[in-house]
């Protein structure tokens, strides 16, 4: 009877290694077709006011962490969609194709898989922010909450 549950939890474990690694090639992949833009690189292109969307991809609950900040001159480049209605909503909210489209999430995984969805909806320059929210947090930048904005010390 132990051989039998042992061998029951194995291909348990086994299973669900296997599906996470699953996951994370279908990400790995995402990442490799659609780029990844530093936390560096977005906030100088945001300072230089470049013609480009930070699309938010996190669902609400996780928007109430915090976000990039915006201020009232550049709110309408900052979108958020959650990924789960990515396919539904962004053509209403985002009709240029070629305009420069930076995805973001929390850690980097579903921004990556936002970017690649979009470039085969036509988007041409969709790419994803590296490491999410919490990559542009760990560069040094701030993040608004809802107690103003704040940054990580190092």
């Amino acid at each position: 009877m132990k051989k039998i549950l042992l061998a029951i939890a194995l291909l348990f474990a086994t299973t669900l290694m296997a599906e996470s690694m699953g996951k994370m090639e279908l990400i790995k992949q995402a990442q490799k077709e659609v780029g990844e833009i530093s936390a560096k690189k977005l906030k100088s292109l945001l300072d230089e006011d470049e013609d480009i969307i930070v699309l938010d991809v996190r669902e609400s609950e996780q928007r109430a962490e915090g976000g990039i900040p915006f201020n009232e001159m550049n709110k309408e480049q900052f979108i958020s969609i959650t990924r789960g209605n990515l396919e539904w909503k962004v053509n209403k909210l985002i009709q240029d194709k070629e305009v420069m489209i930076v995805t973001y999430c929390r850690n980097g995984g579903r921004g990556a898989l936002a970017a690649q969805v979009l470039k085969k909806m036509g988007y041409e320059n969709a790419t994803t922010l590296k490491g999410g929210l919490k990559g542009w947090a760990k560069a040094g930048y701030p993040v608004k909450t809802g107690l103003g904005n704040v940054t990580l010390n190092k």
